[in-house]
């Protein structure tokens, strides 16, 4: 077991790494009293039901696989059934999934009496090296991700590598690709360990060395005013590819990974590419740039006509600046096919 500590001030809390630590639930998270476990039916519901079993009056709720849940009338089925079952402010949710999961219970626990307890159980790659932590919680609104939201921090995080034992291959390479976003601009040395192979050896590494520069910038910078902004490197374009890119099915890390492609340097691009092939990861997709474009343009981390973004021109370093958004326009046929 590894444990790290994130220094929020009043809001600060633990990460507990422990293979098995959902059978210790109980132990790790305050469950003694009403708690709602909610869970996707994408995710096995033994894994659910071990949480409920562990606390004391236990409830589990099951939403749909998929963005489709991350959405209003969801939040607001979720929020209905808190009170149908006299939730108080004592009380606590528990997500038990991926960033869907995790984002949907996240505001829900801050919304619901203006806030109550809120654990993170994550069970992907992508949620475990990424989403679980910090404090972003959102649902979607009119087709734009994450429009609607708020901060609200977890009481405490338990990250079992165990419960990737049942993902598929493509949702491992999904979440390695927010891994790959973090060694890109943080860590050179968790680059090249992507650039050796050999990945499913060095999982517990990377996503603990994830953790830990997620970790760094949120504590320098909770609430996005600064730093924390290189955690969108590939967003922007990946965020516009993925607001309409259903039609292809393209996961969140694959639209992030061709997001990070035209943002990197000439020198770099191939590189990265190496990697996001070996993943599994798409480097071009078919796509309509106009569609993309207006997605973008309503980012919610734009600025009136442009937008900060994130470059990098070496693994391990990074530099932030401010463009139009009609710079970003050639840069998404990069991707086009």
């Amino acid at each position: 077991m590894s444990v790290l500590h994130m220094d929020l001030g009043a809001d600060s809390y633990d990460i507990i790494i422990e293979r098995g630590a959902l059978q210790k639930a109980g132990e790790y998270l305050d469950l003694d009293r009403k708690v709602l476990v909610l869970t996707d039916d994408g995710v096995p519901e033994r894994y659910a039901q071990t949480v409920a079993a562990q606390a004391k009056d236990g409830h589990v709720f099951t939403v749909g696989q998929g963005e489709e849940s991350k959405s209003i009338p969801t939040f607001s089925k979720v929020l209905s059934e808190l009170l149908k079952l006299g939730f108080s402010r004592r009380d606590a949710v528990v997500a038990v999934g991926g960033g869907v999961v995790g984002d949907l219970a996240g505001f829900v626990a801050s919304a619901y009496m203006r806030g109550i307890d809120f654990y993170n159980i994550p069970t992907t790659v992508l949620s475990q090296v990424d989403s679980s932590i910090g404090g972003k919680t959102a649902v979607n609104l009119d087709g734009i991700k994450n429009i609607v939201g708020a901060f609200k921090q977890p009481e405490r995080v338990l990250v079992d590598l165990e419960l990737l034992s049942t993902l598929p291959e493509r949702q491992i390479s999904n979440g390695l690709a927010e891994a790959v976003k973090m060694s890109l601009t943080s860590d050179a040395e968790l680059f090249g360990l992507f650039e050796k192979g050999n990945i499913s050896e060095r999982m517990d590494e990377i996503i603990t060395r994830s953790l830990c520069i997620k970790k760094g910038v949120v504590e320098q910078d909770e609430k996005e005013l600064g730093l924390r902004k290189i955690l969108n490197f590939g967003h922007t374009i990946g965020h516009g590819i993925e607001s309409f890119e259903h039609l292809n099915g393209l996961y969140h890390g694959e639209c992030v990974a061709l997001g990070m492609i035209p943002m990197v340097s000439e020198e770099l691009r191939p590189r990265l590419i190496k990697v996001l092939d070996m993943l599994g990861l798409p480097t071009s997709v078919e796509l309509d740039a106009d569609e993309v474009y207006r997605a973008m343009t309503h980012d919610k981390k734009g600025e009136g006509d442009s937008v900060t973004v994130t470059t990098v021109s070496q693994p391990g370093s990074f530099e932030m600046k401010k463009i139009a958004f009609s710079e970003l326009y050639p840069l998404i046929k990069m991707i086009g096919r």
